[in-house]
């Protein structure tokens, strides 16, 4: 009933004349009306300018009459959509260039094709323009570090934009981050610098722990006067051990002075 609302009685009378020429001409006429749908399309008919049903016709063979009914192919595999690289002005009022790709298939054959004139086009350009808006919220520190976060933001504002449509966004990814040649000499030489200073302080706190390992030491060979010497003749036994050659090391008397007394005192 709301279909024939929907032609009208003209209509229906151009339809009944179409389906009389068919039967008149049969089985010429068939093969007009003989349209074959593959198993990832589907097929919006539209009889004399309005959509015959709801739902797109599909996959397999259907049949059209002649002069009243027409029909558009709709193909529902997913399609990978790259976004050209964007100029951007992060919240930090830096420039960079970013790309991205798109993954999004048509679930609604009916709406991709009644409220929209180009899908492909259209989701293409919105999520250029969705990309742009995203990003310019973002610092350059949190567009480097947090990709994933921010592609599943431009996915979610995407994928709501284009359910009127008919379309159903799979994944969304931020492709490349491009910024400018002295912008990555700065930040080269600020990450050196970083680094330089984290080595200075590791080389600070390495010299105070020898000294204080060194003023030990120290301590327990003033408790025993004997130990210097023996430590001299260990670091000459070490060193002549390493190489064969001559070695001039330097050795105080008073040490073996010292060592006497010592021994002739006990």
């Amino acid at each position: 009933s709301d279909r024939r609302g929907g032609i009208g009685v003209c209509g229906w009378i151009l339809v009944s004349l179409s389906l009389l020429l068919v039967l008149i001409t049969f089985p010429i006429s068939i093969w007009a009306c003989i349209k074959v749908v593959r198993e990832y399309e589907r097929a919006v008919v539209f009889r004399l300018g309005h959509i015959l049903s709801k739902r797109p016709k599909g996959p397999g063979m259907i049949l059209l009459l002649p002069c009243t009914d027409t029909f558009i192919k709709v193909d529902l595999r997913m399609v990978i959509c790259k976004i050209p690289p964007q100029e951007i002005l992060t919240r930090d009022a830096l420039t960079a260039q970013v790309d991205g790709v798109v993954h999004y298939r048509i679930h609604s054959a009916v709406s991709a094709v009644a409220n929209v004139t180009d899908v492909h086009s259209a989701t293409l350009l919105l999520a250029q323009t969705t990309l742009r808006n995203v990003l310019g919220t973002q610092s350059l520190a949190q567009l480097l570090a947090g990709r994933e976060e921010i592609a599943h933001s431009i996915w979610a504002t995407l994928d709501s934009a284009t359910e009127q449509w008919g379309v159903k966004v799979a994944r969304v990814e931020i492709k490349d981050i491009r910024i400018p040649v002295a912008m990555q000499r700065a930040m080269a030489a600020e990450a050196e610098a970083a680094q330089e200073t984290k080595a200075k302080v590791v080389a600070a706190e390495g010299e105070m722990n020898a000294s204080k390992a060194l003023q030990k030491a120290a301590k327990v060979l003033a408790e025993s006067p004997v130990a210097l010497p023996l430590r001299y003749l260990q670091t000459l036994t070490a060193v002549a051990a390493q190489n064969s050659s001559t070695i001039v090391f330097p050795l105080p008397i008073n040490m073996f002075g010292s060592m006497g007394q010592k021994s002739t005192g006990g």
